[in-house]
């Protein structure tokens, strides 16, 4: 489609995916949505972002980002039948973290009816400078009926710029007012002048009251004070890599609520043999089944494993102060592999390391493109992408997060494991991390 021009869409739940091509010095995106009338939003919730992932009417919802063969798609999951009859225009827009949008290559958006195999609209962008915030096309209703229009118009404000012109309230940094000047004596009068007259009395003179006191005339009640206003959106995010691999919590404001840890995947090849020409382990399948788990160590000394083998799910709001949520076998980072950890108990905690096993369905990692968030209630998330596994691992240790004085540090692990024969991947995890436990078998 050429910018500026529409076509039809049907009215149905849509994939839009937004790509680029990977390599050197080549920024990151990330996608995202407005649900606008009369070309604002209603209320913050109308932002569909990867800090506020589902619209509340689950008509948008932010899928997440992956990374095939040096190309790099983030996606949204639009069903335009559930969009509310209020809204008359979805936005969708994409934001450069780390460089501008001229040094996307071949950036493009594509709109995919998945249910009949098509695509139904596609977008190549070209021509952008220093844009850093970018729109590059819009879903809005015309006599009825939905329709796609290709924009491609850019902000040089990032998200922040984008989305406060659609009536976001952004939260900024707060910024410290300097302290009030100190109060110096007052200058002595100049001589020979005149004494100054006395101070008045802090007292006012009241009125004499009238013999008889009229009865009190009835009020109504005050008014109730005005609702406090939404709480801000938080635009900022934070990637672990190897050059930056650990963050503060505290710094980044999760020091309460729950913090959720959410691991999706993509299988991007099936073969259905083991091994290669390169020794390299390729077996992996539909019925990929992979388990999240985590080994804690609290500050009272003692230790324990959350995971779906042997139904140990933990608890939330008792030791361990760690959940396992159910099983899942898609990958998508909208189920994937979850637990949450209660940050409200953070001083309970000595360590935990959160790591995962291929529990049946493949006998490697090979070709698993895998990406961990951390997502505190109160806080930035925090992500990071699994490197490519060239070993025939079957457990790898994803975040090993650490009591620091009260503050938990998370550090990126990523680190592929390789079990010795008859060894199984807990005790492997639990080896190389010096955790100490005694080991037997179960199932799930």
């Amino acid at each position: 489609m050429p910018k500026g021009s529409n076509t039809p869409v049907p009215t149905t739940a849509l994939r839009v995916e937004l790509g680029w091509r990977s390599g050197p010095g080549v920024p990151d995106a990330d996608a995202s949505a407005l649900l606008l009338v009369g070309g604002k939003v209603r209320s913050d919730a109308d932002f569909v972002f990867y800090n506020q992932p589902a619209h509340s009417s689950g008509a948008v919802r932010h899928e997440g980002k992956r990374d095939a063969g040096g190309r790099v798609t983030d996606t949204l999951l639009v069903d335009l039948a559930r969009v509310e009859p209020a809204i008359e225009t979805v936005v969708l827009a994409a934001s450069a973290d780390g460089g501008t949008f001229a040094q996307l290559p071949d950036l493009y958006i594509e709109v995919r009816d998945d249910a009949r195999g098509t695509v139904a609209a596609r977008f190549d962008s070209t021509g952008a400078t220093v844009e850093t915030a970018f729109v590059l096309g819009e879903f809005y209703r015309r006599q009825g009926a939905w329709k796609f229009r290709a924009v491609g118009q850019g902000y040089g404000s990032g998200l922040e710029g984008l989305a406060t012109d659609f009536g976001i309230a952004v939260d900024e940094p707060q910024h410290v007012a300097p302290p009030p000047a100190p109060r110096t004596a007052p200058a002595p009068p100049p001589p020979h002048t005149a004494p100054a007259p006395p101070p008045l009395s802090a007292q006012p003179t009241m009125p004499a009251l009238p013999a008889t006191v009229p009865p009190p005339v009835h009020q109504a009640p005050p008014p109730p004070p005005p609702a406090p206003p939404a709480t801000p959106v938080r635009l900022t995010k934070v990637t672990l890599t190897k050059a930056a691999p650990a963050v503060s919590l505290a710094k980044q404001g999760g020091t309460s609520g729950v913090m959720r840890v959410n691991l999706n995947w993509e299988v991007r090849k099936q073969f259905s043999g083991w091994g290669s020409k390169r020794g390299r382990a390729v077996a992996l399948h539909n019925d990929l089944d992979l388990d999240l788990c985590a080994l804690f160590e609290l500050s009272d000394g003692r230790k324990g494993v959350v995971q779906a083998l042997g139904n140990a799910f933990g608890a939330l709001h008792q030791p361990p102060y760690i959940h396992l949520d159910g099983d899942d076998r898609t990958g998508a980072v909208a189920r994937g592999e979850n637990l949450t950890i209660n940050l409200d108990h953070r001083n309970a905690f000595r360590r935990i390391l959160v790591f995962v096993t291929v529990y049946e369905g493949a006998r490697s990692f090979a070709d698993l493109h895998a990406t961990v968030t951390l997502q505190p209630q109160y806080g930035a998330p925090i992500d990071f992408s699994l490197d490519e596994c060239t070993i025939p691992s079957t457990v790898c240790a994803l975040a090993l997060i650490t009591n620091n004085g009260g503050d938990l540090i998370v550090q990126r692990e990523a680190r592929y494991l390789v079990p010795e024969r008859g060894v199984s991947p807990q005790r492997t995890v639990d080896h190389a991390y010096g955790w100490g436990m005694n080991w037997t078998p179960g199932r799930k």
